[in-house]
């Protein structure tokens, strides 16, 4: 078995979020249309919100989002989530309130029903947000404008341009408010911007802790793929600044919270909820596949839901640009590929087997390899392969689930000729709308409970504040580090 010094041993949950489409030392402006597809991306799986390991006790159904999880693991119902008596309420209010200047716009019905039958009655709402979906210019006037390439509405993928992310941020530039989330290597808070008055998640990094527990590497390419990419269900990363102890990345501000706690209080999903979560995914995979990234990271942690209850992928500490193959042994255990855990080389397709474990684990309530929560017996769970499907899985779900969790690469989708097109055009999909997906033309089944444009923070878990001042001046002792490249981080 292989040393495990890169994995992270307990489910973490990451923190921050995103939000607005404008960099932090923008002026005041009208805010953009919550239909308008935004590029977001934020911190890393090292900043736990409360780490929270999968028990498959938590397998039983609850049918509703709002409710808290029973205290004790009732059997699983027999009810067919694809049903259409099964209850949707809870799913279908919109609770988040508009932006502060912004006209609302007429929604669909907020059902998943939306992704499933796109209305034809609704054209005009259609031609409206049509025209609201164009690339608005961003008003940066300390950066320079990102390029929108990225930002089709189309799962066809062009290519793209780096985004720029030169903005010369200080900390005198924002107002720290509270803290989001806290990790081996720092923190992440929320912060307003003292010149647009928005809001913002501000990582720390401490320089000291990353040279310590060996994630210069990581840390460099967290930032570095960050600032390459852009597109909807991705955070944004607005620009870099460091002082003498510490590194800082400004980032979206995703008010949602976690996928994570969501799943953990509806115990498990609809079939259709789940679907609709899984496409988001698929189509952000999609992108990162089509610049040769491979993410490594993908759990419901690491799925923040924006205001509007459409996710972002975050945490982007082992993301990499692998053109061909890697032999790096990174990720959380229970959604490791089984040549990771082997030590054998591995290519984007690991990123198609975590597929298959996230959509596992929001049918079911846990994941397909969970053993008592010991890292070693799921590693050699994983590399035996046998999965449990639950009677009450739709069978065109086990059947996507089956050809992802498979340890034989020539038959796991998205690893065959046609590439993710194969997870796209598989049954249990068949519903799916993907180009009106893409653009956000579809309501999602859950509205998180937050007040928008105010720095609601309702979602997170609280924490102690840091002691330590940040800011502080002097010399540096990481300054001439020959891996670190502080000099990108200015």
């Amino acid at each position: 078995m292989p040393t495990l010094g890169f994995l992270k041993k307990k489910r973490t949950k990451d923190s921050t979020g995103s939000r607005d489409l404008d960099s932090p030392t923008s002026p005041i402006k009208e805010t953009s249309s919550p239909l308008t597809p935004t590029t977001s991306k934020t911190t890393t799986g090292s900043f736990n919100h409360g780490s929270k390991s999968s028990n498959p006790d938590s397998s039983s159904v609850n049918n509703t989002v709002s409710q808290s999880p029973p205290k004790s693991a009732a059997p699983p119902k027999q009810a067919d989530p694809m049903n259409p008596s099964y209850p949707q309420q809870a799913y279908a209010t919109p609770q988040a309130s508009p932006e502060p200047n912004q006209q609302q716009t007429s929604h669909n019905v907020a059902s998943i029903q939306n992704l499933i039958h796109p209305s034809n009655s609704n054209q005009a709402y259609q031609q409206q947000a049509q025209s609201q979906q164009q690339p608005q210019q961003q008003s940066q006037p300390q950066l320079q404008n990102p390029s929108n390439s990225g930002m089709q509405a189309t799962p066809q993928q062009p290519q793209t341009q780096v985004r720029v992310t030169k903005g010369k941020y200080t900390l005198g530039d924002f107002q720290i408010q509270r803290t989001l989330g806290t990790g081996s290597f720092g923190r992440v808070h929320l912060v307003q911007s003292k010149h647009n008055q928005r809001f913002y998640a501000v990582k720390v990094l401490k320089k000291a802790q990353v040279v310590k527990m060996k994630q210069v590497e990581h840390t460099n390419d967290e930032r570095r793929m960050l600032q390459q990419v852009k597109h909807p269900f991705l955070i944004t990363l607005w620009g870099t600044f460091q002082d003498s102890k510490n590194l800082y990345m400004v980032m979206d501000f995703v008010e949602g919270g976690e996928l994570f706690s969501l799943l953990r209080k509806s115990q498990r999903f609809p079939n259709p909820v789940a679907k609709f979560y899984a496409a988001e995914v698929t189509l952000a995979l999609d992108y990162l596949h089509a610049q040769n990234i491979i993410y490594r990271d993908l759990k419901p942690e690491n799925l923040l839901l924006d205001r509007h209850g459409h996710l972002k992928i975050t945490d982007f500490g082992f993301a990499k640009e692998v053109p061909d193959i890697t032999w790096t042994l990174c990720g959380t255990p229970d959604y490791l590929a089984p040549e990771v855990v082997a030590s054998k080389g591995y290519n984007k397709s690991v990123d198609w087997w975590s597929l298959g474990i996230l959509i596992f684990e929001m049918l079911c309530g846990f994941t397909p390899f969970w053993d008592g929560g010991s890292p070693m017996k799921i590693y050699e769970n994983i590399l035996k392969g046998r999965v449990k499907y639950p009677p009450y899985i739709h069978p065109d779900a086990q059947d996507l689930l089956q050809k992802l969790i498979t340890p034989d690469l020539t038959k796991r989708l998205g690893n065959l000729h046609a590439g993710s097109k194969d997870v796209m055009n598989h049954p249990w999909f068949a519903e799916v709308t993907w180009e009106r997906l893409q653009k956000k033309d579809i309501d999602a089944p859950y509205v998180p409970p937050v007040r928008a444009g105010v720095g609601d923070a309702s979602q997170f878990d609280k924490y102690p504040e840091e002691t330590e001042a940040y800011g502080q001046t002097g010399d540096d002792p990481y300054d001439n580090y020959p891996f670190l490249a502080l000099c990108r981080w200015c």
